[in-house]
């Protein structure tokens, strides 16, 4: 068992939850909110798995789709989002400090996976990594579109401007 690998990533896990709280506490963008909001639900899912390797204990798959919760409150956002609101420093900041957070995570997590000591860590490690790389592409739409709502949006619907 990698040891190590697995304590590194739990700190990591248990770090990125606390950041989270934290951000979604001092954010004042619905968006913003709910986006730290599922991303704790993810890392406390990640910790959860992480903890019962690191225990020797078989480990009970919990994966999910960030993308699909973002989806989700997207949806139920639209109205509120889509009405021009002043972007306080506090979410943008607070994005550049998560999109820093999944890239190190990810980085760790495809490392950890070709180190692994078994197939069981290595596909925990690779799936890890999958989310991290997830969180990390809804960060970056996110910045997108808290720096520049009405651009994000019609891009992400696919809008076209004629004029």
């Amino acid at each position: 068992m990698m040891t190590d690998a697995i304590e590194t990533a739990i700190k990591m896990e248990t770090d990125a939850l606390v950041f989270y709280d934290e951000a979604s506490g001092n954010c004042s963008h619905p968006f913003a909110i709910e986006m730290f909001k599922g991303f704790m639900k993810d890392e406390t899912r990640h910790l959860k798995m992480l903890r019962e390797i690191f225990a020797n204990q078989p480990v009970t798959p919990d994966f999910a789709s960030p993308r699909a919760t973002v989806n989700t409150v997207f949806s139920l956002l639209k109205d509120a989002m889509m009405e021009r609101v002043k972007v306080l420093g506090n979410e943008l900041e607070a994005v550049n400090i998560a999109l820093k957070f999944e890239k190190e995570g990810f980085d760790f997590y495809k490392k950890a996976a070709v180190e692994a000591g078994s197939e069981e860590e290595g596909k925990l490690f690779e799936r890890l990594a999958a989310e991290e790389d997830e969180h990390y592409s809804i960060l970056l739409e996110t910045y997108e579109f808290l720096d520049n709502t009405g651009h994000w949006y019609m891009y992400e619907e696919r809008g076209i401007v004629e004029g």
